[in-house]
């Protein structure tokens, strides 16, 4: 199994490139190695409706005159064995009959069909191998097996203090986060489906909410969910909103919001927020993931700190 380890990681990189573009699928990569276990090419599902990890390798790799070559297929994900968008990943694999083995990560978190690629695959008379750096694999899904669960998106919330314990910015400022902690909350910003936040918020920052310091998903819609019953938010701003390719939702309460949101195939949502609204959050317990970022002091890298409510976003 550790032989696999390597490959494995690159299926990770590959497949975490596409985090936040694959709704309502989860990021998956691939990766082939010939007879000797040389990497031959590597691949990942990229967005809903578009080949899965394994179809779109087996596809590169007849465009590259490859695919002969390829004995051994790394996969982060249980190859699917049911029809959605696109055919089973099974039938890809098992078209090609020198394809002897298959090696993957986790296995598919979906209750509804669970153990379907790994059995088909064995009965087949293909060598399976499950648990290659299951962990890493299973963290890498964690926000589509909570939806695939439970029918509500993964909650991240993300909150930034000042070294004096203040969310609030400096006057005439809009921020006092590093650049490295800029970045880092824009990389969450493109990871998820949705972003979250207050009235309140907007009216003191109007905040875009767009993913700028790194280049975002071609094409990528995002919701933005508003608590704001008093329907206080400017219609200038939902406007501007609705031109950065938002999709606008009043939430009633947060239970109303994540039911809409797993329904419309959401799989992780950004909650961007004051005090208020965080606090209501946190206290819910319907929360996933906590991200604080801390202003350093004189001068220092700002601190950083994640908290997990459950092992790996599982319920």
């Amino acid at each position: 199994m550790n032989r696999f380890i390597p490959a494995m990681k690159m299926a990770l990189n590959a497949a975490e490139q596409f985090v936040g573009a694959t709704a309502p699928n989860p990021p998956v990569g691939a990766i082939a190695l010939d007879r000797s276990g040389k990497v031959l090419l590597g691949a990942a599902h990229q967005m809903a409706g578009a080949p899965h990890a394994e179809a779109k390798l087996l596809e590169l790799a007849e465009k590259l005159g490859k695919l002969a070559a390829i004995e051994t297929l790394v996969v982060t994900l249980e190859p699917c064995n049911h029809k959605g968008r696109t055919l089973p990943c099974t039938d890809a694999i098992l078209k090609h009959k020198n394809i002897r083995r298959v090696v993957f990560g986790c296995h598919d978190p979906n209750p509804q069909v669970k153990g379907g690629g790994e059995a088909r695959l064995r009965e087949a008379g293909l060598e399976v191998i499950s648990g290659v750096l299951e962990n890493e694999c299973r963290f890498l899904i964690r926000a589509f097996a909570k939806q695939v669960r439970t029918g509500r998106p993964y909650v991240t919330i993300k909150a930034a203090f000042t070294d004096e314990g203040s969310m609030i910015p400096p006057i005439g400022e809009k921020t006092f986060t590093s650049p490295a902690s800029l970045l880092f909350a824009h990389e969450l910003r493109k990871r998820a489906d949705a972003i979250w936040t207050g009235s309140g918020t907007v009216l003191a920052d109007y905040p875009q909410f767009t993913v700028r310091w790194l280049p975002d998903h071609p094409e990528k819609r995002r919701f933005l969910v508003l608590s704001d019953r008093r329907r206080q938010v400017p219609k200038d701003w939902l406007a501007l909103a609705e031109k950065n390719r938002f999709r606008i939702h009043y939430a009633e309460n947060l239970e109303e919001g994540l039911d809409f949101l797993g329904k419309s195939g959401v799989l992780e949502v950004l909650v961007e927020a004051g005090p208020t609204l965080r606090d209501q959050w946190l206290e819910s317990g319907l929360w996933d993931e906590s991200v604080v970022i801390t202003q350093g002091m004189n001068g220092e890298d700002d601190e950083v700190d994640v908290e997990f409510r459950s092992e790996l976003g599982d319920e």
